[in-house]
């Protein structure tokens, strides 16, 4: 009788200590931890903060704790996801608060990150910049670039050079054109990310080769096309004929063909 109490003791302890683990694995210290909010590509505010200053903790981010969810951000997400043998797209949702907090542990934020956090709510928006207009979002860096921030025009040159990486020049600049005129566009997303994101938009995106380094060709396309050159005269599609396997893209009007893309309305 005795040994039947000693062990139904033990595995009511048992059940407990493992309880109280699983409870601390997958509900941690609400003190100085992310909102319950997903952090998404344009965000700002506290989580944005707290997720800089984490993965800057442990060398997956080199940029500005400032609270500004950007390209630099973007791009740490993503490796810290990879590292970490999670789905990798840039989206911080409850799999990649936990393996971040379980990574940064004993991470504390600055005074400075504090008070900087403390300016604003989260606020998990899906792109990071519009096209011109007054109404720019706050989280847009001011500049001469018709409103985009450093950025989009960064993310710009990530997708020429994976879409037109060996195309002529002016076929580089015909791409960022595309998305700008995109962004411009009541049928696509009035974002930068949110055109260079939309599912099946990019081959580049789809292949992996928007996170190539962009080389400077790709980044001069960019300002060119952002300076009011359009080789394409307003077109929104491009297609290579030799490899497109999409029936739909052929029904489109075609414009002009510059290198290897046909571009079309």
């Amino acid at each position: 009788m005795n040994k039947r109490l000693i062990v139904i003791t033990f595995c009511i302890v048992f059940v407990l200590v493992v309880s109280f683990q699983l409870k601390g694995k997958f509900n941690p210290p609400t003190e100085e931890t992310f909102s319950k909010n997903e952090v998404r590509y344009g965000a700002t505010g506290s989580d944005v903060y707290e997720l800089q200053g984490r993965l800057k903790f442990i060398g997956f981010y080199n940029g500005g704790v400032d609270g500004d969810y950007g390209y630099k951000t973007l791009t740490a997400v993503k490796r810290f996801q990879g590292e970490f043998g999670m789905k990798v797209d840039g989206i911080v949702g409850p799999k990649t608060k936990l393996k971040l907090w379980e990574a940064t542990k004993s991470w504390k934020p600055s005074a400075g990150e504090t008070a900087n956090s403390n300016q604003g709510a989260s606020n998990s928006g899906a792109g990071a910049g519009t096209g011109t207009g007054t109404d720019t979002p706050a989280n847009l860096t001011p500049s001469n670039n018709l409103g985009y921030s450093e950025q989009d025009i960064n993310l710009m040159a990530n997708a020429v050079n994976g879409e037109a990486r060996g195309e002529p020049f002016i076929g580089q600049v015909a791409v960022a054109a595309v998305i700008l005129n995109r962004v411009k566009s009541a049928s696509f997303p009035n974002t930068v990310s949110g055109v260079i994101f939309q599912p099946g938009a990019f081959t580049a995106v789809a292949d992996g080769q928007i996170w190539l380094t962009p080389n400077e060709s790709s980044k001069k396309a960019v300002r060119d096309a952002l300076n009011g050159l359009d080789p394409t005269g307003g077109c929104i599609y491009y297609f290579n004929p030799e490899t497109a396997t999409s029936k739909w893209i052929w029904t489109r009007k075609q414009i002009k063909k510059i290198g290897k893309h046909i571009f079309c309305v």
